[in-house]
């Protein structure tokens, strides 16, 4: 995958958005033709340990399924990103192909992961910025419309310092907002973000999508089905240096 480097002034802004909103959607990522690979890539896979099919088809740890899932862990603007917000030596937590079919109904309001719980009236303070610990890159592989499964987002609602209550819709009035884009845009979000899936409303199109999670060195890579996780050898010898490192070769540290 080739392509013009990223200009720092476009990282930094995309960073501020994080911060500021929660989330960033980065337009036209991914070229037609990579959208179209992976859709096929997508086709062709088989579930295997915790995947499952039906009307979500969801597998888990593509990248050690074949090489050619390597590119996809770091594509220019979205590794970028990830790098500025959690620093040059964080790495891979799980890369996850979904294929969501006509009927399927999504999922309600939630974060991915808090730390922990915070004070309203700390997080409430302009001054204070939330350090990042996990984000989130939704590759998009269809055009996104209000009836095939745009992802909600909840602006600002990574500083309500817990996770939304069960039937909350909205933090300090804001709804959930859906994220209407083209297939090769890239959402990225922060894990303390309130954000939804929906349905697939449409009658006869599945909505294409490839996550992939990044953290700090200091979140545990949990590639299932662990203690029987095994790397792929060929997917080694395909690496980059850096995607080695997402894959986790990580220079010696502190707790290593």
């Amino acid at each position: 995958m080739q392509a013009d480097p990223v200009a720092p002034s476009t990282t930094a802004a995309h960073l501020q958005a994080l911060h500021g909103r929660g989330f960033v959607l980065l337009p036209g990522v991914l070229s037609a033709s990579q959208v179209a690979e992976l859709r096929q890539a997508i086709d062709r896979l088989q579930p295997q340990h915790w995947d499952y099919s039906g009307l979500l088809d969801h597998y888990k740890c593509v990248f050690n399924r074949d090489p050619l899932w390597l590119p996809y862990l770091d594509p220019p603007g979205v590794i970028d990103l990830a790098e500025a917000a959690l620093g040059a030596d964080c790495h891979v937590i799980g890369q996850t192909a979904w294929r969501c079919h006509p009927g399927f109904v999504g999922a309600e309001l939630h974060l991915d992961y808090l730390v922990m719980p915070l004070p309203p009236v700390l997080l409430a303070d302009p001054g204070f910025e939330l350090p990042m610990q996990i984000l989130t890159a939704h590759l998009y592989l269809d055009d996104i419309d209000a009836d095939l499964c745009p992802t909600r987002v909840v602006p600002g609602s990574h500083r309500a310092g817990r996770a939304p209550q069960p039937g909350e819709q909205h933090w300090q009035g804001t709804p959930a907002q859906p994220v209407l884009c083209r297939a090769g845009d890239v959402l990225m979000f922060r894990s303390e973000l309130w954000h939804a899936g929906s349905r697939n409303r449409s009658h006869d199109r599945s909505r294409y999508l490839l996550q992939v999670h990044y953290g700090r060195r200091m979140v545990a890579q949990k590639f299932s089905p662990y203690l029987a996780w095994r790397f792929n050898p060929e997917v080694l010898a395909a690496c980059t240096p850096r995607q080695r490192r997402l894959l986790g070769e990580h220079e010696e540290a502190e707790y290593d």
